[in-house]
């Protein structure tokens, strides 16, 4: 290996290498083999294939206006925005009524119930009235003399 120049010359700057230009063509798209109705219906096959990839929804859609509401609609729709006054309000009014239901209320139920049925020396909690009056007795008060009771003699 020998070299005919004594002094080694810098290499020259090799060229970028030119992409290839492909084309994607259906097979048999210019063939002029091809009669024109063969052609038409490769357009048309093509313009169906093209068609139906359009017909898949991407993730933004479907888009649709908004809802008109009404009055109503309305109001709901700002009272339930998030983090709004009266959302807070409602919020606190909810979570005070639960705490004084489960904390005050169903203890003081359960309270009276054990007591009513299971400490009070009266049978089931029942509560003993007057005792019963008949005819021919005496009213202890005014020392009357309850009257007996008639009974019609006829039927009708």
């Amino acid at each position: 290996m020998s070299s005919s120049s004594s002094s080694p010359s810098p290499p020259a700057a090799a060229a970028p290498p030119v992409p290839e230009i492909t084309v994607h063509r259906q097979p048999g798209w210019l063939d002029a083999r091809k009669s024109d109705a063969e052609l038409r219906v490769h357009q048309l096959r093509l313009l169906r294939r093209r068609w139906l990839k359009d017909q898949e929804l991407s993730p933004r859609e479907p888009v649709l206006p908004p809802p008109k509401l009404g009055p109503v609609g309305r109001f709901w729709a700002r009272f339930l925005e998030h983090d709004t006054f009266w959302r807070r309000q409602v919020f606190k009014t909810y979570n005070a009524g639960m705490t004084l239901f489960f904390t005050i209320l169903v203890p003081t139920w359960f309270v009276h119930y054990f007591v009513k049925y299971h400490v009070l020396e009266r049978q089931h909690g029942i509560v003993v009235t007057q005792p019963l009056v008949f005819p021919g007795d005496v009213i202890k008060e005014t020392g009357e003399v309850l009257p007996p009771v008639e009974i019609p003699k006829s039927h009708h």
